[in-house]
């Protein structure tokens, strides 16, 4: 393993693509990665659910990740995002992902399929097998129509390289039940903005933000105020930014935080369908200079 995946705790950023006349814009997400590591986050997500991964094609993929390896320089560490709804090709992201410098692997549960139990613990166990990277599973049942419980990963509890699990079911109580019946064989990271500090305070060790790419500093401190004991303070963070969070969801990620950089003069206002233009940009306007975060568009 190239990293001590068990040190990585507070802020990891899903960091969006910013795109340019249909083409990645590489000057743009190589600021957004020196954004994100001066801010203070704790690692960087490539090609994630809010890296728009779906509609990123095979050699964009390799040729993002390589860029993103040289930009980061190993300040942080980077995982890839490798999940689809097929074994096959998760396998094959998976592989392309470690040979060109990945230190970690986020795998999505596979969407549309809605795999039996049996079939999602067979998916990991392959895409597991494929690596000899720390795998990180991704529980989003509002994307993929598959909730993940602890029943489920406690089949994999012996796949040494599977090593945590980004929560975003939405519930406190399914995090629960994967601490209370699986204790600390798994990383928990809250894949919820609005849940950091609550999931935090039952034994989260962070979370994987889409918010972070705009608020960096804020999601980072938050998460560094909770563990080095200032909880309080971080809860009152948490409370702070909620509108900012609510404003972020209010159509699908990534829209609004990708939106939202636009207005911040950090990227295009560019997506790739069925991703489309934010009907909202004026309340997200509003809502960046509510926060004293300066507008260049």
């Amino acid at each position: 393993m190239k990293f001590d995946y068990k040190s990585l705790t507070g802020c990891i950023t899903a960091l969006i693509t910013p795109f340019k006349n249909g083409e990645i814009d590489y000057d743009a997400y190589g600021n957004l990665i020196d954004f994100q590591i001066s801010a203070g986050v704790s690692g960087i997500v490539v090609l994630g659910t809010t890296g728009e991964s779906a509609t990123v094609d095979e050699g964009e993929r390799r040729q993002l990740i390589s860029f993103a390896k040289e930009k980061i320089g190993g300040r942080v560490p980077m995982l890839v995002g490798t999940g689809s709804n097929s074994t096959k090709r998760t396998v094959a992201f998976t592989e392309d992902a470690e040979k060109y410098g990945a230190d970690g692997i986020l795998a999505v549960t596979p969407y549309y399929n809605k795999a039996t139990v049996s079939g999602l613990t067979e998916h990991y166990r392959v895409v597991a097998g494929s690596t000899s990277l720390p795998v990180i599973l991704y529980n989003v049942p509002a994307r993929t129509g598959v909730n993940m419980t602890s029943a489920t990963l406690k089949r994999l509890e012996d796949v040494s390289n599977i090593v945590g699990v980004k929560e975003a079911s939405g519930s406190i109580e399914n995090t629960l039940s994967i601490l209370s019946e699986l204790k600390d064989r798994f990383q928990i990271y809250s894949g919820c903005d609005e849940l950091t500090v609550p999931l935090m305070s039952v034994g989260a060790r962070g979370v994987i933000s889409a918010c972070a790419n705009v608020i960096p500093e804020k999601m980072a401190g938050m998460c560094r105020d909770f563990y080095e004991g200032r909880v309080e303070k971080s809860g009152k963070t948490q409370n702070e930014i909620y509108p900012f969070i609510k404003e972020m969801f209010a159509e699908v990620n990534p829209i609004p935080v990708k939106t939202a950089l636009y207005l911040m003069g950090k990227c295009e206002n560019e997506f790739r369908l069925p991703m489309c233009a934010s009907t909202r940009t004026e309340q997200i306007r509003n809502m960046l200079t509510d926060y004293g975060i300066a507008t260049a568009k």
